[in-house]
């Protein structure tokens, strides 16, 4: 059985797609469930059974004033539905959708001490040439790794740092003691 938010993340992908929105309606949710996320009561009046749904209609009325027609009907329609705690799921199947059809590849870069931006943008300017894809690029420090890099790559990692070294090390140990 699919996922609440892989059916309707898929429906309102291929509408926007069918309206040549695909952009205007991935930033409008992203802004919308983001909205959600860093205002509690906003996610309470919405999320909560004790607010009917007419009110809430009105209250997606007063928030999204601007907002694109196709996404308030599809939000009012997870109003109706009872599923609005689903739209950080829907966002998120969204996201990935818009990612294949732009031909997006996520990568992330973790290193133990900031990585200057030449060296960032060659790593990604090689994946980029590698896999032939435009990346979205992010780095962060994790000084849990100790040293050396991380690197995610879409659903692969490729783990080259000292605290996954000195794990295997330990565990190799621990089988020959």
């Amino acid at each position: 059985m699919e996922e609440i938010g892989e059916v309707y993340g898929r429906s309102l992908f291929a509408v926007a797609q069918e309206q040549d929105k695909l952009d205007e309606i991935r930033e409008q949710l992203g802004q919308f469930a983001d909205a959600l996320q860093d205002n509690r009561d906003l996610a309470v009046f919405f999320f909560s059974p004790y607010f009917s749904t007419s009110e809430k209609k009105e209250g997606l009325e007063k928030t999204l004033e601007g907002a694109d027609e196709t996404l308030v009907n599809f939000l009012e329609l997870l109003i109706e539905k009872h599923r609005m705690p689903a739209v950080f799921r829907i966002r998120s199947y969204y996201d990935g959708l818009w990612e294949q059809e732009n031909k997006i590849l996520p990568v992330q870069i973790s290193t133990a001490t900031e990585l200057d931006g030449a060296t960032v943008k060659q790593i990604g300017d090689r994946i980029s040439k590698d896999t032939g894809q435009k990346i979205e690029l992010t780095a962060d420090v994790d000084p849990d790794i100790l040293g050396g890099i991380v690197l995610r790559v879409g659903n692969s990692i490729l783990d080259a740092s000292i605290r996954n070294r000195l794990d295997n090390l330990r565990k190799h140990v621990a089988r020959g003691a």
